[in-house]
């Protein structure tokens, strides 16, 4: 049996991007975040699923434990919803900073998506991407799963990039909240 997905960018969509996140007590996740991934994973049965680009640990600016101590304790945050993030996948490389090939996992690539589909079994047909940039949105289309820009994070200034280069994301959300609701209607086949 295949699973179905939401693939989540983290900075900007699921908590505050205060710039290369890394003491874990300053996650300030947005206010409807834990009401709108319970709805999915809990009511719906979605693998909620992290893709991040953390190139702050390629700067020296963060390290890995610190990604790893920050997705932590958004897990700790979420857990007063009753529901948790079921894996975070990171590419910790910047093509200033690292080789080429190490670049690779970097969004707009589908790798970190692709990885996820094999790990976890995902039907990429039946899932979703949401996030507030121009590379999720591409990731997404990359990886051939709807994709959902939210309007929070860098949201405003993504969807008029996006609108330039006919890079139209399958749904512009107001938040995750909004998001969610589109992603069970149209995972219903309310909007076929």
């Amino acid at each position: 049996m295949t699973n179905h997905a939401v693939f989540l960018d983290r900075d900007g969509t699921l908590n505050v991007d205060s710039g290369y996140l890394g003491e874990p007590d300053k996650v300030q996740l947005f206010p409807e975040v834990g009401e709108a991934l319970s709805l999915l994973k809990n009511d719906h049965r979605f693998l909620l699923i992290v893709v991040s680009n953390q190139s702050g640990v390629a700067r020296g600016l963060i390290t890995k434990d610190q990604v790893d101590s920050v997705n932590s304790r958004i897990n700790i945050l979420l857990s007063e919803f009753n529901v948790v993030i079921d894996a975070f996948y990171y590419c910790p490389f910047h093509p200033d900073f690292s080789d080429q090939k190490s670049v690779k996992c970097r969004k707009p690539s589908p790798e970190m998506i692709l990885n996820a589909a094999k790990d976890f079994n995902i039907d990429l047909s039946k899932s979703y991407l949401v996030g507030d940039s121009v590379s999720d949105i591409l990731c997404g289309i990359n990886a051939s799963v709807k994709t959902i820009l939210v309007q929070t994070g860098e949201g405003k200034d993504s969807l008029s990039i996006l609108h330039n280069d006919n890079n139209f994301p399958s749904f512009v959300a107001e938040n995750i909240l909004d998001a969610a609701n589109f992603i069970i209607k149209d995972f219903s086949g309310v909007y076929n």
